[in-house]
């Protein structure tokens, strides 16, 4: 009978410690809207995370920062988490009347991607790649500014370069080039240039790395990486559709840094902290983030530490 008791006891036991390590009741739908140039980071981080949560069904829709930010303000449409490729897009769009705080997560460079059939690819460089653009037998495309943070910083580049190679007049001559090339997305852009459609695109340096894509690397005081030349950048500015018809606001040049934020009407709460939690730990989805091309750096003040949810201020800092 003691023997009979004993091995009840441990059978329960057993039962008890494995339920505890199964994930406690969380399930249902995840809606995740996301920077495009998110999207194959956030494919693999869904991948693994459902290893541990299966009953969640994460959906994901991948968009340009700002147009996803206006799907949550103008749309009303319902969402869990959103990931930007600019932070200050969550802060001048969503907080505090849709997000409480922004945890930056990772940064990006721009660069210039070429085609495999591109002209002038065995030419082009550090110190020519404008001129190179500006061929009338060359196309180049770029994201929408007014969609796209990509897109804005596109154009930034293009306004540091003239600055940086001291050619007056260039800005307004390259932008005024190749219009029927701009897409609403960089992500958008991609399969124009595999098929050899056209020659270069303004691209983030991750997609260049996360497609197996040839890119040239621009000078720091033009690519908005180093925060170095913070003040550099800053003198880069771009008017962009404002919140209402005919309004503009102003986006200033700065080193690039991605923000991501939970929504305070978010449907499935327990399922966004657990996603977040998983997405922003070092050996989990920043790991995964690494590998593509997208540096951390986790962890950085946030000026609304105070809100973010006890689970996650592991990944800010107090301002």
């Amino acid at each position: 009978m003691r023997k009979l008791i004993s091995v009840l006891l441990c059978s329960i036991m057993l039962t008890s410690v494995a339920s505890a390590q199964k994930p406690a009741g969380i399930s249902g739908d995840l809606i995740i809207f996301h920077a495009g140039s998110l999207s194959v980071p956030m494919k693999e981080i869904k991948a693994e995370f459902n290893k541990i949560y299966p009953k969640v069904n994460v959906l994901m829709e991948p968009a340009g920062s700002v147009e996803c930010a206006r799907k949550i303000t103008d749309l009303k449409k319902p969402c869990d988490i959103m990931a930007s490729s600019d932070y200050s897009v969550i802060d001048k769009m969503l907080v505090p009347a849709y997000a409480d705080w922004n945890i930056k997560f990772a940064a990006n460079e721009m660069c210039i991607v070429y085609a495999d059939k591109a002209k002038y690819k065995d030419q082009i460089n550090e110190k020519n790649w404008f001129d190179i653009l500006m061929k009338q037998d060359v196309a180049f495309g770029r994201a929408d500014p007014n969609s796209d943070p990509c897109g804005y910083r596109s154009v930034m580049c293009i306004q540091l370069a003239e600055t940086y190679y001291k050619k007056p007049g260039l800005a307004k001559q390259m932008l005024a080039k190749d219009l029927n090339y701009i897409r609403p997305k960089e992500v958008d852009l991609i399969g124009v240039l595999e098929s050899n459609n056209i020659d270069y695109i303004f691209l983030y340096r991750s997609n260049a790395v996360q497609h197996n894509l040839k890119y040239l690397v621009l000078p720091d005081q033009v690519n908005l990486k180093n925060s170095k030349y913070a003040d550099v950048y800053k003198n880069a500015v771009v008017d962009i559709k404002g919140k209402k018809p005919g309004e503009t606001d102003q986006v200033k040049g700065e080193p690039m840094i991605y923000g991501v934020t939970m929504i305070k009407d978010a449907p499935n709460r327990e399922a966004a902290l657990a996603f977040l939690e998983f997405m922003l730990s070092k050996d989990k989805g920043m790991k995964i983030m690494e590998k593509d091309g997208q540096p951390s750096v986790i962890p950085m003040e946030e000026k609304n530490y105070s809100a973010v949810p006890d689970r996650l201020k592991p990944f800010v800092k107090k301002p």
